[in-house]
C-alpha cells in the first residue's frame, strides 16, 4: 500500500505535490510517508499481540525519525550493531524491546548491550556464546539469549541476500543446534529464552517459510525432550515486498499461516523482525534528469541520483519502478536511467520505457528500505537529505551533506 498517488497528473506524497519537495529540498532526496509506515507496522501487530512481538530490523532504514515513529508504537527493534542500538534509544525505543543480532559481535558491544538490558542476544556461533557467558560473567549479569539456527531451507531469492542455506555464514547448522544449546545451559551468565532463525531477504513465496518453521518446532521439540524449556520462536524477517511484477502472500495471510503451525503450542510466542515490509514502499527517491544521451544504439537518460545513493540495482540487480512525477509531452521510449558516478554499473534502471526531458523530474519507488542505510560518499559526492511527510507537513529529518561534512573527519598532514 502507498500514499504516493496522482493528483490532477502530479505525482504527490501524501497531501503534498511532488515538484513542491523537490523546489524546498533539492534532488536528489529521499521521501517517506509516515502514514504507510504506521500502516504497514499495524498490518503486523494487529494480528500479534503480546506476547507475540514485532521487532523492526533497523537496518533496513535507521532514520532516527523513522525509528521514533515506530517507537511511539510500541515497537521491539532488531539490531545488528552498537550503532544501531545507540540510534533506537536515541530514537525512544526501549532497551528491553531490543533484540541484538548478527555475526561477529565485539567484545564493546555485547558489554554494552549487557549494562542497558537488551532484551536478548541472537547468537551466531559457539564462539560467540562463550564470548557473551565470559562477559556476562565479568559483569555479574544475565544474558537473555537465543540461538540462531540455520535450517538450511532455500528462500529462493538473490543469493546475496539469502542467509539459510549452508553455505552462508549466518547461523548454527541445525545439525550441531542440540548441543551449542546444552553447552548453553551449562555457561554461566546465560538464560536460554528463544530459538531464532532467519532464512533471508525478500522472500515472495509463503512455502520457505513454513519449511524453516516446521524444523525450527522439530527443534524447540528436541531440545524439551533434553530438558531445555523454549519461550519464543523466533522466525526472522524476510516476507518480501512489490517492487515491479512480484505477488508476496499478505502480511495476514503469512503471518495466519506461521500461528497456525502454533496453535498446539500456547506457551510459545512467536517474534518477527520486518523491516524491508515496514519501509520499502513508504519510500522514494527524487531525481532530475539532467539530459539526455544517445549513441546510436542505447539511449540513456541522465540524472542527477547515483549508485552512491541507491546501490541496490547495482548491487543486486534490483528492480525499483521509474516514474515521471509530472505529465511529459514525450512519447515513450526505451532508456536506461543513469547518474553521475564515475561506474558503468552507476544505474538505477535498465532497458524502462519513460517519458522524459531534460530538467524533469523523476521518482524512483520503493526507495524506503536499503536506500539511505546504504548509501556512501563515493565519487565525493555528499549524501542526500531525507524529508518525512505527515499529511500536510514535511519535516526534514536527514540534512543534505554539505562538501565540508565530505572531509569533517580527515586531517592534512604537516
Amino acid at each position: 500500500m502507498s500514499d504516493f498517488y496522482l493528483q490532477n497528473g502530479v505525482l504527490h506524497a501524501e497531501s503534498l505535490p511532488l515538484p513542491e519537495l523537490a523546489e524546498q529540498f533539492g534532488t536528489p532526496c529521499f521521501v517517506y510517508s509516515r502514514a504507510v509506515i504506521e500502516r504497514n507496522w499495524r498490518a503486523f501487530t494487529a494480528l500479534l499481540p503480546e506476547p507475540h512481538r514485532v521487532c523492526f530490523a533497523v537496518k533496513a532504514n535507521s532514520n532516527l525519525a523513522v525509528l521514533q515513529i515506530l517507537a511511539r508504537l510500541g515497537a521491539g527493534f532488531d539490531v545488528v550493531s552498537g550503532g544501531e542500538i545507540a540510534r533506537v534509544l536515541k530514537a525512544g525505543g526501549k532497551a528491553d524491546r531490543i533484540v541484538f543480532s548478527g555475526v561477529a559481535k565485539s567484545d564493546a558491544e555485547i558489554r554494552e548491550g549487557l549494562q542497558l538490558g537488551i532484551g536478548q542476544f541472537n547468537v551466531e556461533s559457539i564462539a560467540e556464546l562463550e564470548q557473551i557467558s565470559r562477559i556476562a560473567e565479568a559483569l555479574d549479569k544475565t544474558a537473555r539469549i537465543s540461538l540462531r539456527v540455520n535450517p538450511d531451507v532455500d528462500a529462493k531469492t538473490h543469493p546475496y541476500i539469502a542467509t539459510g542455506l549452508e553455505q552462508n555464514k549466518f547461523g548454527i547448522p541445525m545439525v550441531d543446534a542440540l548441543p551449542a544449546y546444552q553447552l548453553a545451559a551449562r555457561l554461566p551468565g546465560l538464560d536460554i529464552v528463544g530459538v531464532d532463525c532467519h532464512i533471508g531477504s525478500q522472500l515472495t513465496e509463503l512455502q520457505p517459510f513454513m519449511d524453516a518453521t516446521d524444523r525450527m518446532l522439530a527443534l524447540v521439540d528436541t531440545l524439551a525432550e533434553h530438558g531445555i524449556e523454549i519461550r519464543h520462536l523466533d522466525m526472522g524477517g524476510g516476507l518480501g515486498v512489490r517492487y515491479g511484477d512480484e505477488t508476496p502472500p499478505p502480511v495476514g495471510d503469512y503471518i495466519q499461516a506461521l500461528l497456525k503451525k502454533l496453535e498446539s503450542r500456547p506457551e510459545l510466542a512467536l517474534y518477527l523482525e520486518p523491516g524491508r515490509a515496514i519501509v520499502a514502499n513508504a519510500g522514494i527517491l527524487l531525481t532530475r534528469v539532467q539530459s539526455l544521451k544517445s549513441n546510436g544504439r542505447k539511449t540513456f537518460v541522465m540524472v542527477d541520483a547515483g549508485m552512491n545513493d541507491l546501490i541496490r540495482p547495482s548491487l543486486y540487480q534490483a528492480w525499483h519502478d521509474i516514474v515521471n512525477v509530472t505529465p511529459s509531452p514525450q512519447a515513450p521510449f526505451d532508456c536506461d536511467v543513469v547518474g553521475p558516478v564515475c561506474e558503468t554499473g552507476d544505474f538505477l534502471g535498465q532497458n524502462r520505457q519513460i517519458a522524459a526531458s531534460a530538467g524533469d523530474l523523476l521518482a524512483v519507488k520503493s526507495a524506503g528500505a536499503y536506500g539511505f542505510v546504504m548509501s556512501s560518499n563515493y565519487n565525493s559526492r555528499p549524501r542526500p537529505p531525507e524529508v518525512l511527510v505527515d499529511g500536510d507537513q514535511a519535516w526534514l529529518v536527514r540534512a543534505r551533506e554539505t562538501r565540508d561534512d565530505l572531509w569533517r573527519s580527515e586531517s592534512l598532514i604537516p
